[in-house]
Protein backbone atom coordinates (compact mmCIF):
# COMPACT_ATOMS: atom_id res chain seq x y z
CA UNK A 1 0.00 0.00 0.00
CA UNK A 2 1.19 3.36 -0.81
CA UNK A 3 1.89 5.87 1.72
CA UNK A 4 0.04 9.04 1.94
CA UNK A 5 1.77 12.12 1.69
CA UNK A 6 0.86 12.88 5.28
CA UNK A 7 2.51 9.93 6.19
CA UNK A 8 5.59 10.54 4.11
CA UNK A 9 5.48 14.40 5.07
CA UNK A 10 5.29 13.09 8.71
CA UNK A 11 8.37 10.39 8.44
CA UNK A 12 10.60 12.41 6.73
CA UNK A 13 10.76 14.69 9.24
CA UNK A 14 11.37 12.40 11.65
CA UNK A 15 13.95 11.29 10.23
CA UNK A 16 15.56 14.66 9.70
CA UNK A 17 14.98 15.54 13.60
CA UNK A 18 16.28 12.43 14.41
CA UNK A 19 19.23 13.62 12.58
CA UNK A 20 19.43 17.07 14.17
CA UNK A 21 19.47 15.63 17.42
CA UNK A 22 22.55 13.60 16.85
CA UNK A 23 24.24 16.47 15.04
CA UNK A 24 23.52 18.83 17.57
CA UNK A 25 25.14 16.06 19.98
CA UNK A 26 28.16 15.72 18.47
CA UNK A 27 28.13 19.50 17.76
CA UNK A 28 28.20 20.33 21.36
CA UNK A 29 30.68 18.19 21.89
CA UNK A 30 33.04 19.47 19.59
CA UNK A 31 32.88 23.22 20.06
CA UNK A 32 34.76 24.66 23.07
CA UNK A 33 32.87 27.71 24.38
CA UNK A 34 30.80 26.71 27.22
CA UNK A 35 27.64 29.20 26.00
CA UNK A 36 27.69 27.58 22.77
CA UNK A 37 27.98 23.69 24.15
CA UNK A 38 25.01 24.74 26.17
CA UNK A 39 23.38 26.01 23.69
CA UNK A 40 23.41 23.31 20.91
CA UNK A 41 22.76 20.97 23.74
CA UNK A 42 19.59 22.51 23.97
CA UNK A 43 18.71 22.89 20.33
CA UNK A 44 19.48 18.74 20.57
CA UNK A 45 17.16 18.06 23.31
CA UNK A 46 14.58 20.26 21.50
CA UNK A 47 14.56 18.30 18.54
CA UNK A 48 14.25 15.15 20.83
CA UNK A 49 11.16 16.86 21.59
CA UNK A 50 10.08 17.18 17.87
CA UNK A 51 10.03 13.60 17.56
CA UNK A 52 8.62 12.38 20.34
CA UNK A 53 5.81 14.84 18.81
CA UNK A 54 5.42 13.60 15.61
CA UNK A 55 5.76 10.14 16.55
CA UNK A 56 2.87 10.58 18.42
CA UNK A 57 0.80 11.77 15.20
CA UNK A 58 2.05 9.07 13.31
CA UNK A 59 0.63 6.44 15.55
CA UNK A 60 -2.40 9.06 15.43
CA UNK A 61 -2.84 8.85 11.52
CA UNK A 62 -1.95 4.93 11.75
CA UNK A 63 1.53 5.43 10.29
CA UNK A 64 3.94 2.71 10.91
CA UNK A 65 7.01 4.35 11.22
CA UNK A 66 9.51 0.83 11.05
CA UNK A 67 8.79 0.02 7.36
CA UNK A 68 8.56 3.48 6.22
CA UNK A 69 11.81 4.05 3.73
CA UNK A 70 10.18 6.25 0.89
CA UNK A 71 12.75 7.42 -1.77
CA UNK A 72 11.42 11.67 -0.33
CA UNK A 73 12.59 10.14 3.34
CA UNK A 74 15.87 8.64 1.65
CA UNK A 75 16.68 11.48 0.12
CA UNK A 76 15.99 13.32 3.50
CA UNK A 77 17.75 11.21 5.95
CA UNK A 78 21.11 11.30 2.96
CA UNK A 79 21.10 15.50 3.10
CA UNK A 80 21.05 15.29 7.06
CA UNK A 81 23.57 12.61 7.16
CA UNK A 82 25.81 14.59 5.00
CA UNK A 83 25.35 17.09 7.31
CA UNK A 84 26.11 15.34 9.84
CA UNK A 85 29.23 13.84 8.40
CA UNK A 86 30.05 17.21 7.28
CA UNK A 87 30.22 18.80 11.56
CA UNK A 88 32.43 15.78 11.75
CA UNK A 89 34.98 16.48 8.97
CA UNK A 90 34.72 20.04 9.69
CA UNK A 91 35.31 20.16 13.60
CA UNK A 92 38.28 16.97 13.12
CA UNK A 93 40.03 19.57 10.08
CA UNK A 94 39.84 22.63 12.26
CA UNK A 95 40.65 21.52 15.70
CA UNK A 96 37.33 21.97 16.68
CA UNK A 97 36.84 25.73 15.26
CA UNK A 98 33.60 26.92 17.00
CA UNK A 99 32.58 29.15 14.29
CA UNK A 100 33.13 26.15 11.42
CA UNK A 101 30.86 24.24 13.79
CA UNK A 102 28.54 26.56 13.66
CA UNK A 103 28.75 27.29 9.73
CA UNK A 104 27.48 23.22 9.59
CA UNK A 105 24.49 23.86 12.14
CA UNK A 106 23.17 26.67 9.90
CA UNK A 107 23.76 24.59 6.57
CA UNK A 108 21.66 21.73 8.88
CA UNK A 109 18.92 24.40 9.84
CA UNK A 110 18.43 25.60 6.10
CA UNK A 111 17.92 21.87 5.19
CA UNK A 112 15.11 21.74 8.22
CA UNK A 113 13.56 24.34 6.61
CA UNK A 114 13.50 23.43 3.45
CA UNK A 115 11.90 20.12 4.25
CA UNK A 116 9.35 21.46 7.01
CA UNK A 117 7.94 23.86 4.12
CA UNK A 118 7.69 21.05 1.89
CA UNK A 119 5.69 19.06 4.53
CA UNK A 120 3.15 22.08 5.34
CA UNK A 121 2.72 22.44 1.09
CA UNK A 122 1.53 18.73 1.83
CA UNK A 123 -2.01 18.53 0.43
CA UNK A 124 -4.65 16.93 2.76
CA UNK A 125 -2.22 18.16 5.78
CA UNK A 126 -5.16 17.82 9.33
CA UNK A 127 -5.19 21.25 11.05
CA UNK A 128 -3.39 19.86 14.18
CA UNK A 129 -0.64 18.57 12.18
CA UNK A 130 -0.14 21.55 10.57
CA UNK A 131 0.11 23.42 13.82
CA UNK A 132 2.57 21.15 14.90
CA UNK A 133 4.83 21.20 12.00
CA UNK A 134 4.09 25.50 11.92
CA UNK A 135 5.00 25.29 15.49
CA UNK A 136 8.70 23.42 15.03
CA UNK A 137 9.45 25.62 12.24
CA UNK A 138 9.13 29.10 13.62
CA UNK A 139 11.40 27.29 16.44
CA UNK A 140 13.76 26.05 13.56
CA UNK A 141 13.60 29.57 12.35
CA UNK A 142 14.78 30.94 15.79
CA UNK A 143 17.40 28.67 16.11
CA UNK A 144 18.86 29.14 12.75
CA UNK A 145 18.60 33.09 13.44
CA UNK A 146 20.43 32.52 16.87
CA UNK A 147 23.38 30.43 15.11
CA UNK A 148 23.72 33.40 12.54
CA UNK A 149 23.45 36.12 15.36
CA UNK A 150 26.20 34.32 17.48
CA UNK A 151 29.61 35.19 16.99
CA UNK A 152 32.46 32.91 18.52
CA UNK A 153 34.83 34.88 20.17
Amino acid sequence: MAMQPIDRALVDLINLNRTSVTGYQEAADAVQSPELKAQLSQFSQQRAGFVSTLERHAQQYNINLEDSSTVESLATDAAAAVHRGWINIKSAVTGHDDSSVLEAAKTGEATALKAYEAALGTQGLPADAKGVLQEQHSQILEAKNWLELHKVS
